[in-house]
């Protein structure tokens, strides 16, 4: 297996999540970093150290990195607002790219951002791991094989309360919670919008039409701040921002399905993507860890106290599927030990990348797919700015998906499901 060469520009938080794949993944060698802050230089330096790998050049200057003919791809896990514009110059020194996830601030730069590709010829990947989470690609799987029929509506969310890490604009550099303080909007859409854009295929004979969206008042953080600087922290208490508790949006597709998205970051509740996909034959509802498939799943006839007959439908345990049904990337490698942030899926996320470099063609996540779905931020923020109209969305293949060429065949695509290419014995 060759050895790719890569680069990473940003060396934050997640640039360290990220190093604990790369130590583990056999076949990458990151040759060259950069960030403008020399101590986290050093620092990154100190984790190639102390896993005694050789210490990649370091630049302040990303150009200077993009200079390097050694670097074949490059990792952007930059900021928000800086991560776009640099997979352009990416692009444009022929090199692969991957970038992290997050919602854009303009239309504008993502039609910079596919013009470089289209332009160059150089692929631009979102590394969205969640569209390799085991429960998102079983049910890929078993949509494939028409197990819930005619797909008709999907949902999902972030749903996640970061209060306290929202609210500390005075004390520390969250990028989120300046977002979250200045707009208000589906801040952080992709997560659960890549798993449902594959599987409705979206950008290959189906795309996202229009959307509106809806913000409730914003009260969770305030209060949270209100609270603390009571408590004695340095909060100014009057400090107000634009972001909804609870943000709504609904996406419509060509093909006539839709789509609810919830972002809620702020209130108190568990984690959840909050994930369902419902056809004319059954539905996966992931907060309930169930699936009801019309004709296998348990029901019953039962009666009421007049004697009157009604219809009873039990969930099905999602895990009850796998045996059968479990993609064939998560039976090769369930059987392995899953390295990396996020239970592994940042690992399959990431070789999903490199194998593309490796061979020289497209990533499973494409440059559309990456427009698309980091639209919706800037969307949503348009139409809650003039309330809840309807917002169309640009078509960034221009008319391409309405019968284009299929994806390259990989074990690591997201439009089919290659078993051929797995050796399951």
């Amino acid at each position: 297996m060759r050895t790719v060469k890569v680069g990473i520009i940003g060396l934050g938080p997640r640039t360290e999540t990220l190093l604990a794949s790369f130590m583990e993944i056999k076949g990458v060698e990151v040759v060259a970093v950069c960030d403008l802050q020399e101590d986290r230089i050093e620092k990154i330096k100190g984790i190639f150290k102390k896993h005694e790998r050789a210490i990649p050049q370091s630049h302040t200057d990303y150009h200077e990195l993009l200079k390097n003919d050694e670097v074949e791809a490059v990792f952007v896990p930059t900021s928000w607002n800086s991560h776009l514009q640099i997979a352009v110059e990416c692009a444009n020194a022929g090199k692969y790219v991957a970038i992290e996830v997050g919602g854009a601030a303009s239309i504008d730069e993502l039609w910079q951002l596919v013009h470089a590709y289209e332009r160059t010829g150089c692929p631009i990947m979102m590394l969205e791991n969640c569209c390799y989470a085991r429960n998102e690609m079983m049910v890929l799987n078993m949509v494939r094989q028409g197990l819930f029929g005619e797909l008709v509506y999907c949902e999902g969310g972030y749903e996640h309360n970061l209060r306290n890490r929202l609210a500390e604009i005075e004390t520390t550099y969250e990028e989120r919670a300046f977002h979250n303080l200045r707009r208000n909007g589906e801040l952080y859409p992709t997560h659960e919008l890549g798993p449902i854009a594959k599987i409705l295929n979206i950008n290959r004979g189906n795309r996202f039409v229009s959307l509106t969206a809806t913000a409730s008042k914003s009260r969770s953080i305030q209060e949270y701040r209100r609270e603390r600087a009571e408590e004695g922290m340095a909060f100014d208490p009057n400090v107000t921002y634009n972001e909804g508790d609870v943000i709504t949006t609904v996406i419509k597709c060509a093909n006539g399905e839709t789509i609810t998205l919830t972002h809620s970051v702020c209130l108190p509740r568990p984690y959840s993507r909050n994930g369902r996909v419902q056809g004319t034959k059954g539905i996966w509802l992931e907060d309930v860890q169930g699936i009801y498939i019309e004709g296998m799943s348990r029901e019953e006839i039962l009666l009421d106290a007049a004697g009157n007959p009604y219809d009873v439908h039990y969930w099905d345990k999602q895990e009850d599927y796998y045996e059968e049904y479990d993609h064939p990337i998560w039976k090769e490698y369930s059987k392995q030990k899953m390295i990396g942030g996020h239970d592994g899926i940042d690992s399959l996320a990431i070789r999903a990348f490199l194998d593309a470099v490796r061979n020289r063609e497209n990533t499973p996540i494409d440059v559309y797919d990456v427009a698309a779905w980091m639209a919706v931020t800037c969307l949503s923020e348009q139409s809650i700015a003039t309330g809840s109209m309807p917002v169309a969305f640009p078509d960034f293949t221009n008319g391409k998906w309405i019968r284009r060429e299929p994806a390259p065949k990989s074990r690591w695509a997201l439009d089919q499901v290659h078993e051929d290419l797995f050796d399951l014995d």
